[in-house]
């Protein structure tokens, strides 16, 4: 039987991965360096796309209610809503992603540039929890 527990590792990986590109790309806009934004945001894109890849796949094969947070107190009502927030906005952010990165690669920055001031923060979010969410679920309260 093949050992299937690397993906919330891998995933939560990724997710880390992207949140750092996505600060890198913000930092090289922000100080004029065009071209380390562009390979930035391509890398945060590429990876944000393996994660989803990764993810769907995992819960192809593992399932969807493989692991539950059996953790109690304030703490679970802080999992569920990082867990929820994330959950949300991962699924509403991702096509304005692509509408985001479509228009940069076309070339219409402007209509980039005001996509991207709203699209940065949520998809920066939904990185930052899904790694909280891997490290609440699987590190600080594992499940038994």
């Amino acid at each position: 039987m093949t050992d299937w527990s690397f993906f919330p590792h891998l995933n939560a990986t990724l997710n880390g991965l992207s949140a750092v590109f996505l600060v890198a790309g913000f930092y090289f806009i922000k100080t004029g360096q065009k071209e380390r934004h562009r390979l930035s945001m391509i890398s945060a894109v590429t990876v944000s796309a393996v994660f989803l890849v990764s993810y769907v796949t995992s819960k192809a094969i593992i399932g969807l209610d493989s692991v539950k947070f059996t953790a109690e107190g304030p703490i679970r009502w802080i999992y569920f809503l990082i867990l929820g927030t994330h959950t949300i906005l991962a699924i509403v952010i991702t096509p304005f992603v692509l509408v985001t990165f479509w228009r940069a690669l076309k070339g219409r920055f402007e209509m980039h540039k005001k996509l991207a001031r709203l699209v940065f923060p949520v998809w920066l979010y939904v990185s930052i929890t899904g790694v909280m969410v891997y490290l609440l679920l699987y590190q600080l309260f594992p499940p038994s």
